[in-house]
């Protein structure tokens, strides 16, 4: 399903600082973080080798994308991927606005998705979704600040959701205006496992299915297979363009860890990359 919590417009050091888990089955084909080419466009971030898409992922331009599901009952059937999504605005020159005023005519075509999408140079980000269903779909500047995304709206006080925001938090008043240490965070905070009581959870679908979905690092047992979180990423982008692109990620039994380097290209600075 996916959580994420980031910082927007609001450090010293870093225009933006996001950490996201990424929920799904462990048989589920998935490519590790790499550049991969999308019509032309490099763009870094996981993806899905079943349907092609990603759920986090920046371009060389800075721009970047990121994508949780809805919790819902009913799910459309022959729905468009919703991975797909951050791709077509990393490949796109539209702003966030103009890519998410160009969504309105086919967003009912996905199931529930809550999509975030930025520019960094212009300092623009805007929140979509399309649910609930029936209702107009939703686009909204995001302000500046700390800001967390799960399977609801954006910033909905889901006990997760409020976990993970207070947890962040108080890392952040730790490090001050100091750089962060993102590794820390992704082990400090990311792989929490307490489950909310059950008498807060929305009551969206099975008790048992919401349980098992409250933690922020998931682990749960299904009929199709085991589901859970298969990766932990922690996206930072500094004020002078350095991006640092780190993920930890599950690949047969066993955790692996990758970062990848790099400077925003503009028309007079060039790019530099470490693995």
């Amino acid at each position: 399903m996916c959580i994420a919590a980031f910082i927007w417009q609001a450090h010293p050091l870093y225009p933006l600082l996001l950490l996201q888990n990424r929920d799904e089955y462990y048989n589920r084909p998935t490519k590790a973080l790499a550049w991969w080419d999308v019509d032309g466009c490099e763009i870094l971030g996981g993806r899905d080798e079943v349907a092609g898409g990603t759920w986090l992922a920046c371009s060389r331009q800075g721009r970047v994308a990121f994508l949780t599901n809805v919790l819902e009952l009913h799910h459309l059937s022959g729905a468009k991927t919703r991975g797909d999504l951050p791709l077509l605005f990393l490949k796109s020159t539209k702003s966030p606005m103009e890519f998410a005023d160009q969504l309105l005519t086919n967003a009912d075509q996905y199931n529930g998705f809550n999509l975030i999408v930025a520019d960094i140079a212009t300092k623009s980000m805007v929140y979509i979704s399309n649910r609930p269903k029936g209702e107009p779909i939703h686009i909204q500047q995001v302000s500046p600040g700390l800001h967390v995304l799960s399977n609801a709206k954006l910033d909905s006080p889901w006990p997760k959701a409020l976990r993970l925001r207070k947890s962040v938090r108080q890392m952040l008043n730790k490090y001050g205006k100091n750089e962060v240490n993102v590794k820390e965070m992704i082990e400090k905070l990311m792989k929490d496992k307490v489950k909310a009581d059950k008498s807060k959870l929305p009551g969206i679908c099975a008790l048992d299915m919401e349980f098992n979905l409250s933690s922020i690092f998931v682990e749960m047992d299904t009929p199709q297979g085991i589901c859970g979180t298969r990766s932990t990423a922690a996206l930072t982008i500094r004020a002078g363009g350095e991006v640092s692109f780190c993920d930890k990620y599950l690949e047969k039994g066993a955790w692996f860890e990758k970062t990848i380097n790099y400077h925003i290209q503009n028309e007079t600075s060039d790019f530099s990359e470490v693995i």
